[in-house]
Formats: structure tokens, sequence, C-alpha cells
């Protein structure tokens, strides 16, 4: 019994540590690559960190929260194209981020693109209201 407990309490502090790894990267071919050995979506926020009211509002009202990083771990490949004014980014980064802006005919900030594992056009979104919970349901339509 008490090596059940010490097991159970165990895998309980662990669940808040596995929202915590969702990761971001900025690496679209890797990132591509990965959606489709986990057979996962990928999804690229196409952000003005730094400089952009929605923007900073969709990472804080449901990208930083636990219900969303849970979802992504388990669903999404994660990709941040960032369009800042003030932080430092190398002209490979910047270019990169340009051309994959021209593709997707990204016009304004914050737009989100998700692809399927096979890097197909899935959706758009953006900003709406309704914090993670309404956001996870927008990108669950997606799958179908």
């Amino acid at each position: 019994m008490k090596t059940a407990l010490t097991c159970l309490l165990a895998c309980l502090a662990v669940l808040p540590l596995r929202a915590a790894e969702t990761q971001w990267t900025t690496d679209f071919n890797t990132a591509l690559r990965t959606a489709k050995a986990e057979k996962k979506m990928l999804l690229m926020n196409f952000t003005g960190s730094d400089w952009c009211g929605w923007c900073i509002k969709l990472k804080n009202e449901v990208f930083s929260k636990p219900e969303f990083k849970e979802y992504a771990t388990k669903n999404l490949v994660l990709v941040e194209l960032d369009f800042p004014k003030k932080k430092k980014q190398t002209a490979a980064e910047k270019k990169n981020n340009q051309s994959l802006a021209q593709r997707y005919k990204v016009g304004g900030f914050p737009t989100i693109i998700v692809l399927t594992s096979d890097g197909k056009l899935a959706g758009e979104l953006g900003y709406q209201p309704g914090g993670p919970q309404a956001f996870i349901a927008a990108l669950d339509k997606l799958k179908k």
C-alpha cells in the first residue's frame, strides 16, 4: 500500500511538468519532419511578439495556459515565426520567416497556420476570445 501511494504521488508530481514540456521551435523544416513522424498537426504562429497587442493577448490567454500546453504536447508541433521590432534575430531567421509568411499569404498578426502531419493546409486561425478552450475547439474542428 505504501509503495502504491508513493508511485501515485510520483506520477501526480510529473503531470504538471508534462504540460510545461511544450516547446516552440523556429525551425519549420525540422518541425514538419517531427509532425509527420509523430502524426501531429503543425501549428505556425506568425507573431509580432514584442509589439502586436493581439499576439501578446493570444500568448497570455491561450499559449501560456496549462490546458493549451497539455493539448499541444499530445496533438501539435509548435513553430513560432516572429516579426519583432526590438528583439534581435539572425538574418537567416528573418529571411526564413519572411519566406514562410509569403508562402502562406500572411497579411497580419497574429496569424495561425495549421498544417496536417503531411504538410497540407488544414486551416487558418487568429486571436479569438474564450481562452484555451475556444482555441482548442477551433483546432479540433481543423482535424476533421
